[in-house]
């Protein structure tokens, strides 16, 4: 799988499963944008790839995402990909949210997933192909206790990115969702405390029981596992595979 020749643009890109799709697209040929809130950790990856580009971009923010998707538009003269991967997360029961961390969390998943893809769609449009990959999660399909903004915005993700596919679909640009299990990045391990917490069990039971429990393996998913359904995605040719959503959770959740 080979991406000689094209350009990948890359949300959250500086750390965690960004950097990994990153790393892995460049290796397959791309040029990258580096996009991510922390302009350093952006920086920092960057300066470890062949071509690529670091963007400060706040994903809420209409004026940064267009700035940034046109600085890098007009860097390397083509978007042929974009990776909505950024995301956050907020542990709490629904009568303790507060309604601030429920449009935060669903702003930075769905506001940006909606203000990343409106900015490239032209770009992409006026290219003989294009795809875009939004990182969901196994709670696109499942629910899990303390996790309802999290849970509600990577199901939404879902339904948007089957709209983009009907389309996009007449200018050849294909649209689908890479939904991981829990991998074990800053935000997943961060998770850990406050739900031992929350539910009133050990951090081993969270790990044990809550997130890899109904795995097959006991295992974490690792980001190259997701790295690499990043890149079948953004290498295929075909318009066969659009609309389409891909579970990389060690069978924590069948479809």
């Amino acid at each position: 799988m080979e991406l000689n020749g094209r350009t990948a643009f890359i949300t959250g890109a500086g750390r965690g499963i960004g950097r990994e799709i990153a790393l892995r697209f460049a290796k397959a040929g791309a040029s990258i944008g580096v996009a991510d809130l922390d302009f350093s950790a952006a920086q920092k990856v960057a300066s470890a790839l062949k071509s690529a580009m670091p963007i400060a971009m706040n994903v809420c923010d209409e004026q940064q995402v267009n700035q940034g998707i046109e600085s890098f538009f007009n860097e390397f003269g083509r978007i042929d990909i974009l990776v909505i991967n950024a995301g956050i997360q907020h542990i709490a029961c629904i009568e303790e949210l507060s309604l601030e961390q429920w449009k935060q969390v669903l702003s930075v998943h769905l506001d940006g997933a909606f203000l990343t893809t409106k900015a490239c769609l032209p770009k992409m449009y006026a290219a003989p192909t294009g795809a875009v990959i939004f990182i969901g999660s196994a709670h696109s399909m499942e629910a899990s206790k303390l996790k309802a903004p999290y849970v509600t915005a990577k199901h939404g993700l879902l339904g948007f990115c089957r709209v983009l596919a009907k389309e996009a679909a007449e200018f050849n640009v294909k649209a689908n969702v890479v939904c991981p299990g829990y991998v074990k990045t800053p935000l997943v391990e961060n998770q850990i405390a406050h739900q031992a917490k929350e539910l009133n069990i050990s951090e081993e039971d969270v790990v044990k029981k809550i997130m890899l429990g109904h795995t097959v393996s006991g295992e974490f998913t690792n980001i190259e596992d997701i790295a690499e359904a990043c890149l079948f995605f953004a290498s295929a040719n075909s318009l066969a595979m659009t609309g389409q959503s891909l579970l990389v959770s060690h069978g924590w959740h069948m479809s």
